[in-house]
Formats: C-alpha cells, structure tokens, sequence
C-alpha cells in the first residue's frame, strides 16, 4: 500500500516538473465592439471559449481594466515566462518583454489563433486585423481610451488598439468603440502553477457564471506569490 502511494506521488512530482512553463496566448473567435460587458464579461468569455477548446488554463482577457495595469494581468512570478499561441509557438520570449516600451514588437508575422483554431491574421472573420487593448506602451491603463471599462459600443467613445499588420501588440491608435476588433486572452497562471495548485481538485467542476469566475481570479492573485 505505501509502496503504491510511493509511486503515485513520484509519478505525479514528475509530471510536474516536466511540464513547460509558459504562457498561451489566443483570441476569442469573433470579433467584438468595445462592448464586452466589461472586463468580467470578457474574462468569462475567455473562460468559457478556452474550456470549450479543450484548455483548462485560467485566462483572462488582455484589455486594461479601471483599477488593473494590462502588465499586471498575469501574476508576478509567472510574468518571466515565455508568451505561446496554442500550437506552441513562441510569441514573446517573456510576458514582461510586452512591455519594454517598444510596442509589443512581434520578430515576426504574429501567428494568433483563435480558441477554435482559425489564424487571426489570415481568418476573414476578422475584416480588420486589429487588436483592442485600451494600454500605454509601458502597460499603464490609457485613461479615457478604453471604451468605457469595456461597456461602450458608441461610436462617440473611443479605446486604444492596435493593428497586427505593422507587427505590434501595443500600437497607440485610437478608434471608435462600434469597430469590431480581435479580443485576446491570456493565461494569468502557468500550467506548472494552476496544476499543483489544482491537484485534488476536479478539472470537472466548471465555472458557469461571471460572478463566480470573477470569484475564483480573485482567488487565485490573493494567494502568496
């Protein structure tokens, strides 16, 4: 019996350290106004969009909030971590590197998918290969230019954004909040993190309101880093 248990917590202790630490990175899969039912809705949306694509990371929605920093949406001891799409290529070689004041400079032709696989850059469900984000370069939350907290579809009210066709994540542009623009989630926690953490829990156990995931990230960043 505790030779059998031996081999379960060995097991599961390799598990662990050999799964790779990084974060994913991917768009839900249609375009939205700059009405997102605020952050809480868009986090849910990523929430429910990644569930229903198989991944089981805590995601967030990558847009400023009225009290969060876009830097700060991922927790302080995963921010060193390399940013992936969801075929595992590597975008930024750290979340933290996003906001070095160059933009978001992609190396590359962003390769962005969406939760249901389609290529953002390329995928006509996107007419316009722009990426809301409501940020300053620096990942400071751009006052007045973010949509009303993501509440505002006006045409009157305006968010930052910013086009992946000049290879940046960060541009500075200003648009009308009634554009339909790319929405991109993020993981708040490394896998290597969400799975110690969730190793007596129940993957089974989803979350099925706005409330209670908004809950559960709250949860999740009042733990000790």
């Amino acid at each position: 019996m505790i030779f059998g248990m031996r081999n379960k917590i060995d097991d599961t202790y390799i598990l662990l350290q050999w799964y790779p630490r990084m974060l994913r990175l991917a768009a839900l899969n249609e375009p939205y106004t700059g009405d997102l039912q605020g952050n809480r809705g868009a986090d849910f949306a990523c929430y429910r969009q990644a569930r229903r694509a198989g991944l089981l990371g805590t995601f967030k929605a990558l847009l400023t909030a009225r009290v969060q920093n876009l830097d700060a949406i991922v927790r302080p001891a995963d921010r060193e971590l390399p940013v992936v799409n969801t075929k595992g290529d590597v975008l930024f070689n750290s979340f933290k590197g996003i906001f070095n004041g160059q933009g978001g400079f992609f190396s590359q032709a962003p390769r962005i998918y969406s939760f249901n696989g389609k290529n953002v850059l390329t995928d006509l469900t996107w007419p316009q290969k722009i990426v809301w984000h409501g940020s300053l370069p620096n990942g400071e939350r751009a006052m007045d230019t973010y949509c009303d907290a993501w509440q505002e579809s006006s045409p009157d009210k305006v968010g930052l954004a910013s086009s992946l066709l000049g290879n940046k994540l960060l541009d500075q542009e200003r648009y009308s909040c009634d554009n339909r623009f790319v929405v991109l989630c993020i993981e708040a926690l490394s896998q290597d993190r969400r799975r110690k953490r969730d190793l007596r829990q129940s993957d089974e156990n989803e979350i099925t309101s706005v409330e209670d995931y908004e809950n559960h990230l709250e949860e999740i960043f009042s733990i000790p880093h």
